[in-house]
C-alpha cells in the first residue's frame, strides 16, 4: 500500500494547526516548550545525589575523589536542536483505511516539529525502512516542517522488508553532534540489535520514544477465516479470527512484545509513549507532556 497523494504537507500541516495545535495550547497555557525541552550542555552545580536523580548525571570523577555519590545540575538551553528518527516502514501501513499508522506517524512528527519550530529551535529529520532513506538537516521555520512532511507523505514509500531501527540509531549517533533532543516514532517492529544503540544515544541526548499503534495489531475482530499478511516479511497465513484460542494466543504475544519493548527502554531509561491510530492526538500528546514532566 502507499502513501495516499491526497495527503499534501500543506493539508496535513493547517489541518494541525487549527485542530491539533490550538487545542494543546490552550491545554499547555503558553507552556510548550516544556513538552519536549532537553537538559542544557553548561553544568551548573554539582550536588549529592539523592533518589530519582537521572543516573546518567552522575559526576564519577567527583564521586571517586569524595567516595559519595555526586550529580551534575545543568543550566536549561534556550533554544533546543530536536532530531526526529522516523520510521516509514512496510509495516507503518497497517490501521484503518483512513487513518493508517504511517498517517499517525505523520501528524505526531507535524505537530512536535511545529511546536518546537515556532518557538525558534531547530529540528531535523531521519528517516528510515529497511535502511536509512532520508536525512534532513536541521532547520526552523513552518517551511522545514513542511519539508519533513514532504519526504513522509511522498508516494511510493514503505518498501516491503524489515525495519533497521538499529541502522538508524547508528546514523543518528553519527549526525548528531552535541547534545540534543531525539524523537523516535515508530512501531518498534524491527529487526534485533537496536537497544545498544538507542543505550549509547540517550546517554549523551534526550530522547523520547513514542510508539504507534493500532488495536488490531492486539486483536483483530471476529471476521471467520481470513489472509492475514506481514507487510515486513510479506509472509501469509489464514487464520480463523473467531477461534477463542487464535485470539488468545494473539493477545498474549502482543502483550509479550510490548512488555519486552519496555523493558528494552527502560534499560536505556526511557518511558515508552503510545499514540493509537483511534487516539485523539490532542489527548495522547497532551499525556505525553504530563507523564514527562511527572518524571522530571
Amino acid at each position: 500500500m502507499t502513501r495516499s497523494a491526497a495527503l499534501t504537507p500543506e493539508r496535513v500541516l493547517r489541518r494541525l494547526e487549527w485542530r491539533v495545535l490550538r487545542r494543546l495550547d490552550g491545554r499547555l497555557q503558553g507552556d510548550y516548550r516544556t513538552m519536549f525541552r532537553g537538559t542544557g550542555v553548561d553544568v551548573r552545580d554539582l550536588r549529592e545525589y539523592q533518589f530519582g536523580d537521572d543516573m546518567r548525571h552522575i559526576d564519577w570523577n567527583v564521586t571517586a575523589r569524595t567516595d559519595v555519590l555526586h550529580v551534575r545540575e545543568y543550566l536549561e538551553d534556550r533554544d533546543v536542536t530536536a532530531w526526529l528518527v522516523l520510521d516509514s516502514s512496510a509495516s507503518m501501513d497497517f490501521g484503518p483505511v483512513e487513518r493508517r499508522k504511517h498517517v499517525v506517524l505523520a501528524e505526531v512528527a507535524g505537530a512536535v516539529a511545529q511546536l518546537l519550530s515556532r518557538g525558534g529551535n531547530r529540528v531535523g529529520a531521519l528517516l528510515t525502512d529497511t535502511g536509512v532513506r532520508e536525512t534532513i538537516p536541521p532547520d526552523a521555520g513552518r517551511n522545514q516542517v513542511l519539508r519533513i512532511l514532504s519526504r513522509l507523505l511522498r508516494p511510493g514509500d514503505g518498501k516491503p522488508g524489515a525495519t533497521d531501527l538499529a541502522g538508524a540509531l547508528r546514523a543518528a549517533l553519527g549526525i548528531v553532534r552535541r547534545r540534543s533532543l531525539v524523537i523516535i516514532i515508530s512501531d518498534f517492529l524491527s529487526e534485533p540489535g537496536w537497544q545498544r544503540p538507542l543505550g549509547q544515544l540517550a546517554r549523551r541526548n534526550d530522547v523520547v520514544a513514542i510508539q504507534v499503534v493500532d488495536r488490531r495489531e492486539f486483536e483483530l475482530p471476529a471476521a471467520g477465516m481470513i489472509y492475514v499478511e506481514d507487510a515486513e516479511t510479506g509472509e501469509v497465513i489464514f487464520v480463523d479470527t473467531e477461534d477463542p484460542g487464535f485470539q488468545q494466543r494473539l493477545r498474549a504475544g502482543a502483550d509479550e512484545r510490548q512488555a519486552a519493548l519496555a523493558a528494552d527502554l527502560g534499560s536505556a531509561g526511557l518511558d515508552l509513549f503510545t499514540v493509537s491510530t483511534d487516539e485523539d492526538l490532542v489527548r495522547a500528546l497532551f499525556r505525553i507532556v504530563q507523564l514527562r514532566r511527572r518524571r522530571r
